[in-house]
């Protein structure tokens, strides 16, 4: 059977996996009475996946058209899971580029253009969301056309065709529509592949290659080694060798052949080159490593993967709370899971620091803090501290990082986002006007000024900005920022707090928490208007009198708590603060608990 393999890329939100669900449905699939065919972000099976709307995990699939089989990869289209393209792309010959219609090329739309053209994908650009109010195709198609100036290294690039589409009514057009509410389907996107993409360059004749681009796991069959076969045919039973990135080689055979269905895997008697397979038996398979014939030990080139910008310090849970509501409690299982997870997220990079504490760095906020939630939902508890920069030494220089932002802000709001963006150091590139009257703020900032951003332009903007960066270089290590919070407020006695105690509290500060949450020594409770910490008393009750006013039976009203999302926890948190993570509970507290230690501690520094 005829082969194509294809990426779907873009910006986050921009419609990648609602095409998907379109490609999945008209192909036929399924069943019509099938599950999926009711479904919507089919290929987006993982529960914070479907929470945060967001494709995390890069995933294949595959239908048949016109007698030809099509691989289909769905990449994630935030900067953050970045590695999850790097490392896909290398299964694919062509690539949909997918674009919002309003929003146009976005950060991320030239990160991930950038790597398919280095790659060699043949690129299919799909101008999505036409039947937005707001769309400005032919403005769009303009800075299309200015993107691939700017990234190709070759004439070819420059030529790639166009198509229009609507992907959540699964509809798809050559030429760009009068009425995007005409019937239509997705024919024309099927054709495009057939003819624009083309057939995997692929030995079948010699001695099997394949290199590792993803790992997959069950409770049945055990790690599953996922790639492209280069050469040759994979069969069950066939003898390999595993060579690694270092050079070391171990021998294995193969157990099981499987290649994709639809969302289902179908075990084969064997699979030929070119295409993408899910190999069982090869115990130690890594991601950049290679499968070959063990009579030919002939490794690929490996896959490179960017360097991450952000690291975090993650420990064993040791507040007086620890052990309440987790399974999972001890730094040896903590461990034991962080290094599961580097198996399969090439982008992560684990240190273990003097103090023993784990250090997990990444591509960004967004990265770490869905791999601690996903150790949250499994049953563990643990503490992490603020989130650091990753910095390079060069030549005897220190670097850090460096990224393109881009805000979409309401006008009217765009001067107070300016003036914090000047208060962390941004550069400010361009101010563009977007077709919805809001205007479009580009800067290059460094990491470090990203840190706590987000919390504050939404503050700033009342939840109506939208924040997309990018990594885009590295720079001399510049001078420190200046403090960008509020001081808080600290508990001083454990148990549980009060009304009284409460209403205290707000009078100095905006709280975290209602009556009857219990609290330790140390807990930060709430946010102080002013830039000192405040140490209070929360589980304060007011103190009874023979004496009656004609006011003393009115209740106290409080005001609605600030209740922060594990993220904007992360954003909170300053050097001396710890963030406890627990299966049902977000607690912000200080590293010293105790309030004459950490008065020794600041008396120190």
């Amino acid at each position: 059977m005829e082969l194509r393999n294809v990426a779907i890329i873009a910006h986050v939100d921009h419609g990648k996996t609602t095409l998907v669900d379109g490609l999945l449905k008209q192909s036929k699939t399924f069943r019509d009475n099938e599950a999926a065919m009711s479904q919507t972000l089919i290929m987006d099976s993982n529960e914070q996946e479907r929470e945060r709307g967001i494709t995390i995990l890069a995933k294949n699939t595959a239908v048949v058209y016109k007698g030809v089989k099509i691989n289909i990869i769905d990449t994630p289209g935030h900067a953050d899971f970045g590695g999850e393209v790097e490392r896909t792309l290398n299964m694919a010959d062509g690539a949909l580029l997918v674009i919002d219609a309003q929003e146009g090329p976005m950060p991320q739309t030239r990160f991930v253009l950038q790597k398919a053209l280095a790659l060699g994908l043949k690129p299919i650009v799909v101008v999505n969301k036409i039947e937005k109010r707001d769309a400005r195709i032919a403005a769009v198609l303009e800075e299309t056309y200015d993107l691939f100036l700017d990234l190709a290294t070759e004439d070819e690039h420059l030529d790639f065709p166009i198509y229009y589409a609507v992907s959540r009514e699964g509809k798809a057009w050559l030429e760009a529509p009068s009425d995007p509410a005409a019937p239509a389907d997705l024919t024309p996107l099927f054709d495009a592949i057939l003819e624009h993409v083309p057939p995997p360059e692929a030995d079948p004749e010699g001695p099997l290659q394949l290199l590792v681009a993803a790992l997959d796991w069950d409770s049945y069959q055990g790690k599953y080694a996922i790639g492209r076969i280069r050469r040759g045919v994979a069969r069950p039973g066939l003898p390999v060798a595993l060579l690694r990135p270092d050079g070391t080689m171990e021998s294995g055979h193969i157990d099981k052949v499987y290649v994709s269905q639809g969302l289902k895997r179908l075990e084969v008697a064997e699979a030929q080159a070119g295409d993408i397979v899910a190999l069982t038996g090869i115990r130690g398979a890594g991601i950049g490593d290679t499968v070959a014939d063990l009579q030919a030990p002939e490794a690929l080139p490996t896959i490179e993967i960017g360097e991450p910008t952000l690291k975090i310090a993650i420990s064993a849970n040791t507040s007086p709370f620890a052990g309440r509501e987790g399974q999972y409690v001890t730094g040896r299982q903590l461990l034991d899971r962080i290094l599961r997870e580097l198996e399969t997220n090439v982008s992560l990079r684990l240190d273990v620091s003097e103090g023993g504490e784990y250090v997990v760095s990444g591509r960004g906020e967004l990265h770490l803090s869905v791999f601690i939630e996903t150790l949250r939902r499994e049953g563990f508890e643990l503490q992490v501290g603020k989130p650091q920069v990753v910095t390079k030494t060069v030549n005897g220089e220190v670097l850090e990082p460096v990224e393109e932002l881009t805000i979409d802000v309401a006008v009217e709001h765009a001067g107070a986002v300016t003036g914090e963006l000047g208060r962390r150091k941004g550069m400010l590139m361009a101010q563009l006007p977007n077709a919805d009257g809001s205007v479009r703020l580009v800067c290059e900032i460094t990491t470090r000024g990203i840190l706590g951003l987000r919390n504050q332009l939404l503050n700033m903007s009342r939840g109506t900005s939208v924040m997309n960066s990018v990594f885009a270089h590295h720079q001399p290590l510049g001078q420190p920022l200046p403090r960008l919070r509020n001081g808080v407020l600290v508990a001083s006695e454990t148990g549980k707090a009060l009304t009284y105690g409460l209403d205290i509290a707000q009078g100095r500060g905006a709280t975290f928490i209602v009556p009857g949450t219990e609290v330790y020594e140390g807990m930060i409770v709430g946010l102080n208007s002013r830039e000192n910490d405040i140490v209070i008393n929360v589980c304060k009750q007011k103190k009874l009198t023979n004496v009656r006013s004609s006011t003393s039976d009115i209740a106290t009203i409080l005001s609605p708590p600030v209740a922060l999302s594990l993220e904007q926890c992360l954003d909170f948190l300053e050097d001396d603060e710890l963030l406890e993570v627990t299966p049902h509970s977000l607690r912000l507290r200080k590293r010293i608990l105790d309030e004459g230690l950490r008065a020794k501690a600041r008396a120190r520094d």
